[in-house]
């Protein structure tokens, strides 16, 4: 039987508290002794004179999340990882909130920096998510990753 894929997708801004959630419950993992965070943060870019106000997130959920596995697994074959929880928003994210948390544990801290950077930019280039980026005149753009 094919092991169900995990729904990383959290409807709305992740907030601080699941943020500070997350990290506590690591506590009891007494084998790990490095974690890195990455928190990808809703910018209020100005373009061509309009100031983007929030990101509304679409994915094809399904194929999104086939996608956080296989980077997962790779990243877990590639680095000596304890854990590893990914979680990216979908819907309606304001400026200045939080849209993308990445959090890797291993026994020691080279692991971690270079994994963290390995699975962020692989989410970036891989991961068939779409932002449309909100403005304050109610008009929009579709986001271009960079």
């Amino acid at each position: 039987m094919e092991k169900k894929t995990k729904n990383v997708f959290v409807q709305g801004p992740i907030t601080p508290e699941f943020i500070a959630n997350s990290i506590a419950k690591h506590q009891s993992k007494t084998t790990i002794g490095a974690h890195n965070i990455f928190l990808g943060q809703v910018r209020a870019d100005m373009i061509d004179g309009s100031e983007v106000t929030g990101i509304e997130y679409t994915a094809y959920a399904e194929m999104a999340n086939q996608k956080f596995h296989e980077i997962r697994e790779a990243t877990f074959a590639k680095f000596d990882l304890s854990c590893m929880h990914i979680y990216h928003s979908l819907g309606k994210v304001a400026a200045g909130e939080i849209c993308l948390f990445v959090f890797v544990s291993s026994p020691h801290r080279k692991e971690v920096f270079e994994a963290l950077h390995h699975v962020v930019e692989e989410i970036k280039n891989q991961v068939p998510i779409f932002g449309k980026e909100l403005f304050a005149d109610n008009s929009y753009q579709w986001k271009v990753n960079k």
